[in-house]
Parts: structure tokens; sequence; C-alpha cells
């Protein structure tokens, strides 16, 4: 079975010069992100909270809120 690291550089090996310089800046994208969140990594596995927003978003809404459009009468018959 070959190694993940052969694989990687055999691959590297067949593309053009511009799809490797874009691989490398992926790469250095991940190592900082995960070298960012290497202390973190529970944190995306925590409990979301219900309702924490509750209130945040009310927008008066007209009386006839929940009757049928008129762009969609003839559509309805």
């Amino acid at each position: 079975m070959i190694n993940i690291e052969t694989k990687i550089l055999e691959t590297l090996d067949k593309m053009p010069v511009s799809l490797q310089e874009e691989l490398l800046h992926y790469a250095e994208y991940l190592q900082e992100k995960y070298s960012e969140n290497n202390g973190n990594i529970n944190t995306s596995n925590q409990k979301r909270r219900s309702g924490i927003l509750e209130g945040t978003f009310v927008l008066p809404l007209p009386d006839d809120f929940d009757e049928s459009l008129e762009d969609f009468e003839e559509y309805m018959r």
C-alpha cells in the first residue's frame, strides 16, 4: 500500500505549476486553520441552546398576512 505522502507527491508531480501554487496556498490555509483551532477542538461539538435569539427578529406583519395573494388567484382556482 502506498503511503499518503508518496501519493501526494506523485499527484503533485503530475500537476502544472499553477495548480501546485493553489495547492500550496490551500495547504497553508488548512495548516493555519488547524493551528488556530488546535486548542478549541471540542467547541464545535457543544450543543446549541435553543431560543437564544427569541424576540430578536420581530417584524410587524400586516393583518392580512395569511390571506392569499392576488398574483396567485388564477393559480389557486
